[in-house]
């Protein structure tokens, strides 16, 4: 496993010791390959989950975390990335697929990912692995 995709179930799982997958996001973790992608739109979703007084600085401390480690990639978005999730979400219409699904897709595909860190079906209805489900 030269590189995997990090989705917004995993960090959830990680950083909530009573998640369901909680102890599988941290055998994950422990077995970490040499480079990890996320989004931009990945890490909203997980603020955005984070939201409440007690649970922002967990994000703050977690988002800090992973810009200082040098095996983390995260795509910042563009206008060029989110027109074509748009693009791919309109396409699309038969699934229940969220644009940052869409959009995490694309990365993925664009780095020749097969495999995510994540819980989320839509990622194995879109061709993917989904290593926590």
């Amino acid at each position: 496993m030269s590189a995997i995709f990090a989705d917004t179930s995993y960090f959830v799982a990680l950083l909530n010791p009573l998640d369901v997958s909680h102890a599988r996001a941290v055998e994950l973790t422990e077995a970490r390959p040499e480079l990890m992608y996320t989004t931009a739109w990945v890490l909203t979703e997980l603020a955005n989950f984070l939201s409440r007084t007690g649970d922002r600085e967990r994000f703050v401390k977690t988002l800090a975390a992973l810009q200082s480690d040098p095996r983390m990639i995260i795509v910042p978005p563009s206008r060029e990335l989110f027109e074509a999730g748009i693009d791919y979400f309109r396409r699309r219409a038969d699934k229940e697929w969220s644009l940052t699904d869409c959009i995490s897709f694309i990365v993925m595909s664009e780095q020749q990912m097969s495999e995510a860190w994540t819980t989320d079906e839509h990622f194995e209805q879109a061709g993917f692995v989904a290593l926590m489900t």
